[in-house]
């Protein structure tokens, strides 16, 4: 029996399938063996490989959201996969096949479903149970990459709940200008003390 292990993420769905390496005593539960992954996006066809497409295409994601977030000309090229902006909000993502006389699989995502792609990514290399082997981007680079879309989320996401609490209040407050009569406030005061 081969383990499958999903990372979920929204629109995206990444799911890797293989077996522990026994020789390592490692648990029945772990995969350091991949034998298939499938890649799931919301209303897009299949991606599916071997374990030898997976880093390169992980690569991929993470080079071209790092040149997103630099600002960046953000173009990606390899034998496998091209990836590039068609405009701020959506992008060419070229699949090429191994096989040959295979055509190419041509998406086009936009930011929600390439940020989600990537967290599906990031939860893959942060997950204990899977065993990948790194390819050649050095180890320093590929964590800023990997971290660098999830940062700059996390930040908007520090900062605009508050941001909005202030606005909030500001226009509740700014409500009860439109209640206040000073005008009765001095009729008031003059029934109970009256002169």
């Amino acid at each position: 029996m081969q383990n499958k292990l999903s990372f979920h993420q929204s629109s995206a769905s990444l799911e890797i399938i293989g077996l522990p390496d026994y020789s390592n005593n490692e648990n029945n539960d772990q995969i350091s063996i991949i034998s298939q992954w499938k890649l799931a996006i919301v209303d897009k066809p299949l991606i599916e490989g071997k374990i030898e497409h997976l880093g390169p295409i992980m690569d991929a994601f993470y080079v071209y959201s790092n040149l997103l977030i630099k600002n960046e000309i953000p173009i990606y090229q390899s034998k496998l996969i091209d990836i590039k902006a068609d405009n701020l909000h959506m992008h060419n993502i070229v699949l090429k096949s191994s096989k040959p006389n295979v055509k190419p699989l041509v998406l086009k995502i936009g930011n929600s479903l390439l940020s989600d792609t990537i967290n599906c990514f990031d939860q893959l290399n942060e997950s204990p149970k899977v065993r990948i082997k790194k390819t050649d981007i050095p180890s320093d680079i590929s964590k800023k990459l990997r971290f660098g879309l999830i940062k700059k989320v996390n930040f908007f996401n520090f900062f605009i709940p508050p941001f909005i609490a202030i606005c909030s209040l500001i226009l509740f407050s700014s409500s009860f200008i439109y209640f206040y009569s000073p005008v009765e406030n001095i009729e008031k005061k003059e029934f109970i003390n009256p002169e």
